[in-house]
């Protein structure tokens, strides 16, 4: 573990629409002195597997239409194979090398922040974190947002911006691709048996619960400050812990 006062990398995990991006919003507009301060989050850099699993639909819209077969998804947008969904993590540790790489003081000065859902239909949390690297890993927390099956659903309906679907914060799933996809969820069977370690590939990462049923996300206020200030407190003293 790095002596620097920040995060190396933060895992945000969640059912789609729980507040995941509303929290990187918040932190994004927080001066980096208060967040380092309070939330132990340094500069930004983003990895989200949204952005690439969408230009996957575009280019399969585009092949659809030159006339040539789709490579990614069927005609109603699910994934033709279901190991996508693990290349997606491949990207993302593919993404984090190259950020390793390209920013400037990038292991003194830079957090992390690695969003992504996963239900227990396409493989869930247990197959996404078989494709972690050990880089990742060994200086990864993880912040679950917790809410449940309905009131993603809410907040997916909410948000939905037909005119911006590619949009990090607005864009949603019809209703029954969200229930096929995400009403189940393994976070319960990859989190038993230890309340403050997940174990993964040998690793022991730090994880803490976020409970957002009560939407503290959506009004950006201080509210949601003195949550994610009390649930990051605690998820810093495992981390510094080392296990």
């Amino acid at each position: 573990m790095s002596e620097k006062p920040t995060f190396d990398i933060l895992l945000l995990l969640a059912r789609p629409a729980a507040g995941k991006s509303e929290i990187i919003h918040y932190l994004e507009n927080t001066p980096l002195s208060e967040r380092q301060s309070r939330f132990h989050v340094g500069e930004l850099a983003e990895i989200d597997d949204f952005p690439m699993l969408w230009t996957w639909f575009e280019e399969d819209a585009l092949l659809e239409k030159m006339g040539f077969p789709r490579l990614h998804t069927d005609a109603k947008g699910y994934f033709l194979h279901p190991y996508l969904w693990d290349l997606l993590i491949e990207r993302m540790g593919l993404e984090f090398i190259k950020q390793q790489r390209d920013l400037p003081g990038f292991a003194d000065q830079y957090t992390t922040l690695v969003e992504f859902s996963r239900g227990s239909e396409h493989g869930g949390y247990a197959s996404a974190f078989a494709h972690l690297s050990h880089e990742i890993l060994s200086r990864a927390a993880i912040l679950y947002v917790n809410v449940s099956w309905e009131e993603s659903l809410r907040k997916n309906r909410k948000r939905a911006n037909p005119d911006k679907p590619d949009s990090i914060l607005e864009h949603s799933l019809p209703d029954d691709k969200l229930e096929r996809l995400y009403r189940e969820i393994d976070w319960p069977q990859v989190s038993a048996g230890d309340s403050n370690f997940l174990h993964i590939q040998g690793f022991r990462v730090p994880y803490v619960v976020f409970d957002n049923a009560d939407d503290v996300t959506s009004g950006q206020g201080e509210a949601l400050g003195q949550r994610l200030e009390q649930v990051l407190d605690g998820l810093w003293m495992l981390y510094r812990s080392g296990g």
